[in-house]
């Protein structure tokens, strides 16, 4: 028995993923309104001969001949992942899994009308069903997890349980609320009105496309379109798409996500070739993943290194609108911290107490017996306690992600690790590169080229853990975010250490 023998299943895998992958693109980009219903068969269908290859019996026995053999490290870890998803998905009853999907499909096309009608109640019976279907599957394939929630985590942060997490939000909680309070006692007052200005969507287009190119983005092999909701996808390491979301009067709603998706696709783009159609051929974990996208849209994209090159272009872009805004001044207002209700509008250092709402709601969602009709009420009592707002309406508060109609779960703490992996990054390639400079001269293949070596080919071969050990010498430290936070938070807004 020989690896080739696995290959023809694992291009069959991969390309029933890939159609589902379009269905769910093109669902999300561009298909017409009244396509969901129909639609949703295919996916179902297409989901549930997915399901049959991968627990095809050949294949376990297959893959459990092939595990004892004298493999390379990428055949191993397809092997590992391939049985470890077996293992994931013969414990559910396939038609189960099947009805799931089609549910999900209906799911994310109801939340994008309740959110426009802001009804709250109409998505109401289909999260509730998503919930109980779902604990239902995390109960089946439950091992010796403490927590029904942390087979959940494992599905994106592999390594990871929610008293690993517990503790990481327990330290920003410790270290971040008392500087915002410090923030918002200070008297350096940030003015960004400017944002608000009417600033025209085609140009808009114009220079979004070019930031992403400038950064590394290759249209060659990924396209740019328009969703509700910013996101990244991929077929392989030759077709990436991005999406982002414009508005007339906010520059940076559009431009930042452009930057972060652009991030994301690059990690998907220089995954190494003999890997991208395989089971591994993926981000090492949600969580490293998030920390590519933040690691461009924060720590370099909000970098005053970033911009002093091109925000004569900018302005030059949209003129006369930015005339009167300085350098700084641009810097300071892209910086600005100002508690907001949408997490996808936060700020770099309030972003994780977003996230934190979130958490807490998915582990009550989990772990307790709790009344759906109040989870709006919960929503907005943590929003008062975290960040001092409350939302008025349900499309500003717990309507606002498509994670949960999408059934993905223990998804939203990968934000928070990644933001911290950024860092964690950032201060390893300081002490080890002359990045600083890169940024300055808008050497953005430099940085693309040392993550693809150290990072990003190696698609899923590696854990985060692994990785970042590998590279940096150490495993997951959250201290480097935390104190990329402070010195940078200190010194926009003039506070004393």
């Amino acid at each position: 028995m020989k690896f080739k023998d696995l290959e023809q299943y694992i291009l069959k895998r991969q390309a029933l993923n890939a159609a589902l992958t379009l269905f769910s693109w093109d669902q999300d980009t561009e298909a017409p309104e009244e396509s969901v219903e129909q639609t949703a068969t295919y996916v179902g269908v297409l989901s549930h001969e997915l399901f049959e290859v991968i627990t095809d019996k050949k294949v376990k026995q297959l893959l459990l001949e092939l595990e004892s053999q004298n493999l390379s490290l990428e055949q191993k870890t397809i092997i590992k992942k391939w049985l470890k998803d077996i293992e994931k998905f013969e414990k559910i009853p396939a038609q189960k899994y099947q009805s799931h999907q089609e549910l999900l499909m209906k799911a994310q096309h109801v939340w994008q009308k309740a959110k426009k009608e802001n009804d709250y109640e109409l998505f109401l019976p289909y999260l509730k069903q998503i919930v109980e279907e779902e604990k239902e599957f995390a109960k089946y394939r439950r091992n010796n997890e403490h927590y029904l929630y942390d087979v959940l985590l494992d599905d994106y942060e592999p390594g990871f349980q929610s008293q690993q997490l517990d503790q990481f939000f327990n330290m920003l909680k410790k270290e971040i609320i008392p500087l915002l309070q410090k923030i918002q006692n200070s008297t350096h007052i940030i003015d960004k009105t400017y944002n608000k200005r009417y600033y025209d969507i085609d140009k808009q287009k114009t220079f979004n496309h070019w930031i992403a190119e400038y950064v590394g983005f290759d249209f060659n092999k990924g396209l740019m379109k328009e969703s509700a909701h910013p996101f990244t996808t991929n077929f392989h390491n030759k077709d990436v798409r991005i999406t982002t979301h414009y508005y007339p009067h906010n520059l940076e709603s559009a431009l930042f996500s452009t930057i972060h998706e652009s991030g994301h696709a690059l990690y998907e783009m220089n995954i190494a070739d003999h890997i991208t159609m395989t089971p591994i051929g993926v981000g090492a974990s949600m969580g490293f993943h998030e920390s590519q996208s933040r690691f461009y849209e924060n720590i370099l994209g909000r970098s005053p290194l970033f911009w002093k090159p091109i925000y004569s272009k900018l302005q030059r872009t949209f003129e006369p609108l930015l005339d009167d805004v300085t350098f700084q001044h641009f810097i300071d207002g892209i910086n600005k911290v100002q508690t907001s209700l949408i997490r996808t509008e936060a700020d770099e250092l309030t972003y994780s107490l977003h996230i934190m709402v979130r958490y807490e709601i998915e582990k009550k969602m989990f772990e307790e017996d709790i009344d759906y009709h109040q989870l709006p009420t919960l929503w907005n009592k943590l929003y008062k306690e975290y960040l001092g707002v409350t939302p008025s309406f349900d499309s500003e508060g717990i309507l606002q992600d498509i994670h949960w109609a999408g059934g993905a779960f223990g998804y939203f703490p990968s934000y928070a690790i990644g933001s911290a992996i950024g860092a964690q990054i950032y201060a390893y390639m300081k002490k080890t590169t002359d990045i600083e400079e890169w940024i300055l001269n808008g050497d953005f293949k430099k940085i693309k080229n040392y993550l693809r070596d150290n990072f990003h080919q190696y698609g899923a071969i590696y854990n985060t853990n692994e990785l970042l050990q590998k590279v940096t010498g150490e495993p997951f430290n959250p201290q480097y975010y935390i104190d990329y936070l402070k010195e940078k938070y200190t010194q926009i807004y003039h506070l004393s250490h």
